[in-house]
């Protein structure tokens, strides 16, 4: 099972935190040596050093000047914002609406070349029609308890998708059974999804998995929802957050898990099978 999605993120925080403990060592200076010189109390150095407390970019110059070490302070500082860009809250990325997360990704997906997904809830973004997309993005703009323009996002949400018809990349997408019979929107939109999985599913870029629910034998249970872009990104998503794994030995376990995941799918027409029974299934 995937290690905590959280780990990544606070692996890098406590980096961080391990840098600037190094710098105050190799000056030669205490902690409360330290807390005097940067005009702040003790226990603050402790909860930075600790990786309780994330530092400003002014803490970390304070730091490094008390340390005779201002030339590292901008590097550190990059370290500090790439650690805490890991772990990103949906509330704090979507506060005046979610049509601008939609675009946040699009240099991303052009840079992709092999993209590897799996939802285990929801059709992936990638494959969702309008409808569909709609009923997802007016839900999590409820429950996020932002402005809904989930019309706006669902529009933007299948601009980025087009990447799909684009060559120079490939696609792998994972998703188990029950996807095909929960209901987003009204059942028009979900006739429309589900007619659409069975288009894109044929086109030559898009390995369309499906796991059946009788799996027998299944040696791993549904996960989060999980996006791998080539072999350098993970992105998971939480109810509350995205979480961005960098870390290879990371990157190794999602992956490992993918490809168990990807054996226990079914493919062709067997996968096309069971889109055809869901459809049947909302009459």
């Amino acid at each position: 099972m995937p290690v905590s999605p959280s780990s990544s993120a606070q692996g890098a925080r406590e980096r961080v935190a391990r840098r600037l403990r190094d710098l105050r060592a190799d000056a030669g200076i205490t902690g409360t040596e330290l807390a005097l010189s940067c005009g702040w109390s003790h226990p603050k150095t402790s909860r930075i050093e600790n990786a309780r407390t994330p530092p400003t970019p002014e803490d970390i110059r304070l730091w490094c000047r008390a340390c005779g070490a201002e030339d590292q302070a901008v590097d550190i500082i990059v370290q500090s914002r790439e650690a805490e860009s890991q772990y990103v809250e949906w509330r704090r990325r979507v506060r005046a609406g979610l049509r601008h997360l939609q675009d946040g990704y699009v240099d991303l997906y052009r840079a992709t070349t092999l993209f590897r997904v799996y939802s285990p809830t929801l059709v992936p973004g990638l494959l969702q029609t309008e409808g569909y997309a709609r009923a997802v993005l007016s839900g999590s703009a409820r429950i996020l308890d932002v402005p809904d323009d989930s019309a706006q996002a669902a529009a933007a949400r299948l601009e980025r998708s087009k990447v799909i018809h684009e060559p120079g990349h490939r696609f792998t997408l994972l998703i188990e059974e029950g996807v095909l019979h929960y209901r987003l929107g009204d059942e028009a939109a979900m006739a429309a999804q589900l007619g659409y999985l069975l288009t894109a599913g044929a086109l030559p870029s898009v390995s369309l998995g499906i796991i059946p629910s009788a799996t027998p034998h299944r040696d791993l249970w549904p996960q989060e929802v999980f996006h791998v872009y080539d072999d350098a990104l993970v992105s998971v998503e939480l109810l509350s957050a995205r979480v961005r794994i960098t870390q290879p030995a990371e990157i190794v376990l999602y992956l490992k898990a993918f490809e168990r995941l990807r054996r226990m799918a079914v493919y062709g027409a067997d996968a096309r099978a069971l889109v055809v029974g869901a459809i049947e299934a909302l009459s």
